[in-house]
């Protein structure tokens, strides 16, 4: 029996009090400044020994307390919340001149010349949910979403799952806190943690949500808060309702102010200085869209000075003062005209959905991958269906899932061919794959594939080969295997379709050049399967000559960190493949040399030997790609993205999410100048 208040011990008010504060303190370094300074070990000590003292004693438990973020019975219903200060909608603009009408508007409302630059701020629309908080003297009260704008669904104890909201408003040096604040923002999933949850729902039986929006939505509006703690929810504030105790005089000021209170803000808003600024900001933004760890569909313009959004009012649902300048859109509705299969260079055949040709991401789309048969059987996905598409960045788009109160009772399933579709050889699946393969190397399809990917940039560098070109010397009889590259003629070239004297000159020094490689390269080059380009860079500093890897074992492949029994034996048996062998002799034979380690020499001790790096942000002295090469020649590895494991991150201009994520793990940060000085380029 837990002791009455009067018996509870100062020192443990006063412990309870200090953990309170402390915990408030480093969710506040980690979930809004991105700057943690003790340990996870360190937090859950503070938090589980803050949830003993609460236990022994109930009655010192408050809504405010960090204990409180869970635990809530769910609700029958949602309880309705009216905002003090609607949440009106912005109207939207698409094209550059209706933004430029938009900042002439204004002037013309204001009675401003045209040539007058107001000062706006520019944030990134997040493609979330729109909720409300109310803070009343520091405490959280309410949690709302936006609703219809004036009355929203009570979401309070969902709210208070989420870890980057503050159950109490931070206290900042100097900076009062108001009597009352509503504090605006944005819920919403990051795109590797939406991709997890769909991956656990579909293995679980369950259909996948359609994009983070409308996960992070889904989860927000759950019954029970105990659901929503356990999905991966985040926020960004971007403006307040009614205030009381405070007055804000510009909406740059409530960007900078808010994350002093502990209200995350995104840390890509700007204060800028007229329309063409905000437009050149925009563009910005949609380059840089896909290295961004969550969706956005678009920026928000808004005018800085908060006393001319009086002047300017609303209009019916939206205020004059705002605009939202969207991008084009990543995902959209089309119909399955049909499923196809395409073989790969590995023989991996691989249905593709022929869709209705529709625009998706600034580009004209006609078709979109469906992964596997086991994918398509998942979701249900038939020839006729009305579906959902996303492309992201330069990535083939692929089908979402199907829509399926759109169906009519014709669409049909699809039955995936037992024969390759390009050399009519029996195919294959092996026990535990998702992924069905031709068998025969001399398949058409595989022949061109393998071609391209063995001059692509990253491997052989042969400019000049693309497909098209790929496609000319197989069906001339001239290439059989990638080692033919290497004994053709300029006389050769000449039979191909579209080549004249120059062109062909052109192509034949391209491959002569590519002769002198690395090992790494090589290897990737030669497409085995599972060996990426980490892979063989790996394999490359392990074994530092072709003769030594060809020799090795599964288990002397498997002694090296970063290998697996699945990657070991597909190396070994590649190199055993009687075919290979003999590629791999007329490779040596037509002159191919290894620039970094000579055969059956040891490498010399490099200076970057054993660091691993990631770039991030744009250098001005070098391409990525240049950085990469050097890094590799000094013994170095160069990731893809942001982990533990990687040593140094290279931070070059406007660096993306992976600069934020290093700050997060602590990892050693430098810039250009010093990274020049690491590789001797200064």
């Amino acid at each position: 029996m837990a002791e009455k208040r009067g018996e509870i011990p100062p020192e443990v008010l006063e412990r309870v009090k200090k953990l309170r504060q402390e915990i408030e303190y480093h969710n506040y370094r980690y979930y809004v400044l991105d700057s943690p300074v003790i340990s996870d070990a360190e937090y859950d000590a503070l938090l589980r020994e803050l949830k003993e003292l609460e236990e022994k004693y109930p009655e010192l438990v408050t809504p405010d307390s960090p204990t409180q973020r869970v635990g809530f019975a769910p609700a029958k219903e949602f309880g309705q919340v009216r905002h003090a200060e609607p949440m009106l909608s912005l109207d939207d603009a698409f094209k550059e001149e209706e933004v430029i009408e938009f900042d002439r508007r204004i002037k013309r409302f204001l009675g401003l010349p045209e040539e007058a630059l107001l000062e706006y701020t520019v944030e990134p629309k997040m493609d979330g949910l729109a909720v409300e908080l109310v803070y009343e003297d520091g405490v959280l009260t309410v949690g709302s979403t936006r609703g219809d704008g004036y009355v929203g669904e009570d979401v309070t104890n969902n709210l208070k799952t989420i870890k980057s909201i503050p159950l109490r408003l931070f206290r900042h040096q100097g900076l009062p806190i108001p009597k009352r604040l509503d504090a605006r923002g944005e819920v919403f999933m990051e795109k590797e943690k939406f991709k997890k949850l769909n991956e656990e729902r579909l293995a679980r039986g369950e259909p996948p949500f359609a994009n983070p929006r409308n996960a992070a939505a889904g989860s927000l509006r759950q019954l029970d808060p105990n659901v929503t703690a356990r999905r991966p929810l985040d926020i960004f504030f971007y403006g307040v309702g009614r205030v009381e105790g405070y007055t804000f005089k510009t909406q740059w000021e409530i960007l900078t102010t808010l994350p002093k209170w502990g209200l995350k803000t995104n840390p890509y808003c700007r204060l800028v200085k007229g329309i063409k600024e905000a437009i050149a900001y925009h563009h910005e933004m949609e380059k840089r869209r896909e290295e961004l760890p969550y969706e956005v569909d678009g920026i928000v313009i808004k005018v800085n000075d908060l006393s001319l959004w009086e002047k300017l009012g609303t209009k019916a649902r939206s205020p004059r003062y705002a605009l939202a300048y969207k991008f084009e859109p990543t995902q959209v509705t089309t119909q399955v005209l049909d499923i196809v299969v395409q073989v790969g260079r590995t023989g991996a055949v691989t249905p593709v959905a022929v869709l209705k040709p529709v625009k998706v991401g600034g580009v004209i789309v006609s078709r979109a991958t469906l992964h596997n048969e086991d994918e398509i059987r998942r979701k249900d996905i038939r020839i006729g269906d009305w579906v959902l598409v996303q492309r992201a960045g330069d990535v083939i788009p692929e089908v979402v899932m199907p829509i399926k109160d759109r169906r009519t009772g014709k669409e049909r399933p699809f039955e995936m061919p037992r024969t390759c579709p390009v050399c009519g050889s029996q195919l294959v699946r092996k026990p535990g794959e998702a992924v069905w393969r031709c068998p025969n190397k001399n398949c058409y399809a595989q022949l061109v594939r393998h071609l391209q990917h063995f001059a692509s940039r990253n491997a052989m560098d042969i400019e000049g080969l693309g497909e098209k070109v790929a496609r000319a010397l197989v069906d001339a009889g001239l290439v059989r295997d990638v080692a033919d590259l290497y004994y053709l003629k300029v006389e050769d070239l000449l039979q191909l379709p579209g080549f004249a004297l120059k062109k062909a000159q052109n192509l034949y020094n391209a491959i002569q050049k590519s002769k002198k490689t690395t090992l790494a390269r090589f290897l990737y080059a030669l497409g085995i399967r599972h060996v990426g380009e980490v892979v063989a860079q790996i394999l490359a500093e392990h074994f530092k000559s072709l003769d030594k890897l060809q020799k090795a074992t599964v288990a002397d492949l498997m002694s090296i960190p970063g290998i697996g029994p699945e990657v070991a034996q597909s190396i070994v048996e590649f190199f055993r493949n009687p075919r290979n062998q003999r590629t791999l002799e007329k490779l040596i034979k037509a002159g191919i040399t290894f620039e970094d380690v000579k055969e059956g020499e040891e490498a010399e001790e490099k200076p970057l030997k054993g660091l691993t790096f990631v770039f991030t942000g744009a250098l001005k002295s070098m391409t990525r790609e240049e950085a990469k090469k050097r890094v590799q020649a000094l013994g170095g590895k160069v990731a893809s993205d942001v982990s533990r494991r990687v040593d140094i991150v290279v931070v070059g201009d406007k660096p993306g999410s992976k600069f934020q994520r290093a700050q997060r793990l602590g990892l050693k940060i430098i810039g250009e100048e010093e990274f020049l000085r690491l590789i001797g380029a200064r």
